[in-house]
């Protein structure tokens, strides 16, 4: 059983033991990092960080009570907005089970309901179509590429945009829209 919940500074050396793993994993997906990004002290730093600035909910995506990703929403924006982004990874030993679909649809109940949001938007490289399923069994909507979006393994890579409207979630799930 996946679930999800708050991540905390408590989980420093658990999430540097992963990401250290699963480094070459990650690569293709994600941004280059500096070597302290692996250590525990690094992962505490961001962790801190992260929940210092406020407009973060970052979140731990657990199963038989380890962690094995996360799942994370990023640029909290209440007021007439009321929208997140959407970002995760999962560790390869876990990769292909539905465990990031798992977690997309938790994290995304937890927006709707719990933080009252209205959208998420998350975005996926051209080439990322396990991600773009991931995101499409959640019920998100491509709605547009975004060129050379985010620097991505070291170069501007052009990303398909996805959103989900907590209406569209709702009625998904057989709610009143």
């Amino acid at each position: 059983m996946i679930t999800i919940r708050l991540i905390s500074p408590a989980d420093a050396e658990e999430l540097a033991v992963l990401v250290r793993a699963n480094r070459e994993h990650l690569a293709p997906w994600d941004p280059e990092r500096p070597e302290e990004f692996y250590t525990t002290a690094g992962q505490w730093q961001i962790i801190s960080d992260t929940l210092r600035q406020g407009n973060a909910l970052p979140h731990a995506i657990v199963e038989a009570g380890r962690i094995v990703g996360r799942v994370n929403l990023s640029n909290v924006v209440h007021g007439p907005f009321q929208s997140a982004n959407l970002g995760y990874w999962v560790a390869a030993a876990v990769a292909g089970r539905g465990v990031a679909s798992a977690a997309v649809a938790a994290v995304a109940e937890q927006a709707f309901t719990t933080y009252g949001l209205h959208r998420l938007e998350a975005g996926t490289l051209l080439h990322n179509v396990r991600s773009q399923r991931v995101l499409e069994r959640n019920g998100f909507q491509r709605f547009g590429m975004a060129p050379r979006y985010l620097r991505i393994a070291g170069d501007w890579q052009d990303h398909y945009l996805y959103q989900l409207l907590a209406e569209n979630w709702l009625a998904a799930r057989g709610g009143a829209a």
